[in-house]
C-alpha cells in the first residue's frame, strides 16, 4: 500500500475516534444524565483527556494525513512531514488520555456515600481490594445513582480510544517518514509491461 493511502486510511479512521472520545468526555461531566454542581464532578473529568487529547489533538492530525494522502499518493513531502509532527502531537494526546483515563478508573468516581457529603471512597485503596475487581463494594456509593457503572463505561472507552489513537499516530509517524524520504508511490503505466 501507498504512503498515502495509509495515511489517508488512518485520518479517516480518527475522525470517528475522536468525535466518540469527545462524547464520552463531556457525558462525565452528566453522571446517569444528571446535572451536578462543580464540586460533585470527579477531578480528573477536568483534565479535559477526552475532549482536548484524543479529541482536538487527534483531528488535527487527521485533516493533515487526509491531505497528506491526497488522492492516494504520497506526491507532496512537505505533507507528509508535517504530518509526522501533527502525528506526534495526536501520539500524545492518545497518551494523555490514556494516563489520565487510567488514574480515574483507579482511583473511583467522586460520590455522596450517604451522609450528603461527596467523598472518593475508592481512593488509597490497594489494587487487591480495589472496587473494580470487588463489586460488592459499589453499594457504598448513594448518589449519584450508578455512578460507579457510568464511569467505568466512560473512562473504560477512552481508554481504548486514546490507545488506539496513540497506535494509529505511531503508524502515521513510521509511514509520513517513509512517504517524506521515499516520495512519490509508483503508479503502473498503462500499456507498459
Amino acid at each position: 500500500m501507498c504512503t498515502g493511502k495509509c495515511s489517508r486510511c488512518i485520518g479517516i479512521i480518527l475522525f470517528p475516534l475522536a468525535l466518540c472520545a469527545i462524547v464520552s468526555n463531556i457525558l462525565l461531566y452528566f453522571p446517569n444524565g444528571q446535572v451536578l454542581q462543580l464540586s460533585e464532578i470527579t477531578d480528573l473529568v477536568w483534565f479535559f483527556h477526552g475532549i482536548l487529547g484524543a479529541g482536538i489533538l487527534a483531528i488535527l492530525p487527521a485533516f493533515m494525513m487526509l491531505g497528506a494522502g491526497g488522492a492516494g499518493c504520497c506526491a507532496n513531502r512537505c505533507g507528509m512531514l508535517l504530518s509526522v509532527f501533527l502525528s506526534l502531537l495526536g501520539l500524545a494526546g492518545g497518551v494523555y488520555c490514556v494516563v489520565f483515563s487510567s488514574m480515574a478508573l483507579t482511583g473511583g468516581p467522586l460520590c455522596d456515600t450517604g451522609d450528603g457529603e461527596y467523598i472518593y471512597p475508592f481512593r488509597n485503596n490497594t489494587l487487591e481490594y480495589n472496587y473494580l475487581f470487588n463489586q460488592t463494594t459499589w453499594s457504598i456509593c448513594k448518589e449519584p445513582e450508578n455512578i460507579i457503572l457510568w464511569n467505568i463505561v466512560l473512562f473504560s472507552i477512552l481508554l481504548a480510544i486514546g490507545a488506539i489513537e496513540a497506535v494509529l499516530c505511531f503508524i502515521q509517524v513510521a509511514n509520513g517518514l517513509i512517504g517524506c524520504i521515499c516520495g512519490t508511490c509508483m503508479r503502473k503505466k498503462v500499456g507498459m509491461q
